[in-house]
C-alpha cells in the first residue's frame, strides 16, 4: 500500500522522494547520481551507474533539494551540487521531448500546423497535441479531438514555438501532433515531466 492509501501497482517501480518523502512511479520523478568528484548528476534515462538519488519531476522539490543540501544528506557524503541543477535538468527534459518528436516526425507520426494536426485529431489518430506555450492561446483553443476521443489524447503547452520548430527543421512550430504509436508513451511521459519544472506552464 502506498502513502494516501492508494493499491500498489505490481511491476512498477517506486522511489521515495528525497525532497518531499513521498513515495512515487520511477516515471514521474528524476533520477540524479553522486559523479566524478562528488558531482551531482542528473540521470533522466536511469542507466547511470551507482546509487540513485530521486526528486519529484516539480520545480519546487527540485528547488527545494538543492537549497537544503538534501543530495548530501541522501547520500550520506560530501557532493558538490550545481548552483545551475534546476535550469540544467530543465534543458535536458526539454530536449528530449525535442528529440522523441524528432523521431516521431521522421517516423511519419508527427505532423506541425494548424490543419495537419487538426486532420490528424479528426481522424483519431493523434495520441499527443503540443502547441508553443507562446502562440496564440485563442487558437489553440480551436484545436480539440473529437467527442469520445478526447479523454484518451494528451495536449502539452511546454515547448516554445522555436523548440518545437526543432523538432521538425522549422524555425517555429505552433501546433503539432503525434499519432498512437511506440512513441507516444515515452513523449507524454516526458512532456509530462518537462510541465512540471516549468513554472507556468503546462496541459
Amino acid at each position: 500500500m502506498t502513502r494516501g492509501g492508494r493499491p500498489k501497482q505490481r511491476g512498477i517501480p517506486e522511489r521515495r522522494c528525497i525532497a518531499t518523502g513521498t513515495v512515487g512511479e520511477t516515471a514521474a520523478l528524476i533520477r540524479f547520481v553522486v559523479g566524478p568528484e562528488g558531482r551531482i548528476v542528473p540521470d533522466l534515462p536511469g542507466r547511470l551507474p551507482g546509487r540513485g538519488l530521486w526528486v519529484s519531476a516539480d520545480r519546487a522539490a527540485l528547488e527545494r533539494a538543492v537549497d537544503r543540501k538534501l543530495f548530501g544528506r541522501a547520500a550520506r557524503r560530501a557532493v558538490n551540487t550545481p548552483k545551475d541543477l534546476v535550469e540544467t535538468v530543465e534543458r535536458l527534459l526539454a530536449g528530449r521531448v525535442v528529440e522523441l518528436l524528432s523521431l516521431s516526425r521522421k517516423a511519419g507520426t508527427a505532423v506541425a500546423g494548424f490543419e495537419k494536426s487538426r486532420a490528424m485529431l479528426a481522424s483519431g489518430r493523434a495520441a499527443v497535441l503540443f502547441q508553443a506555450v507562446d502562440g496564440s492561446i485563442r487558437e489553440a483553443s480551436r484545436l480539440r479531438w473529437p467527442p469520445g476521443e478526447q479523454s484518451t489524447g494528451a495536449r502539452f503547452r511546454c515547448l516554445t514555438a522555436g523548440e518545437l520548430g526543432l523538432a521538425f527543421n522549422r524555425e517555429s512550430v505552433i501546433h503539432a501532433a503525434a499519432s498512437k504509436n511506440g512513441l507516444a508513451a515515452r513523449l507524454v511521459g516526458e512532456a509530462n515531466r518537462l510541465v512540471g519544472l516549468r513554472v507556468g506552464e503546462g496541459t
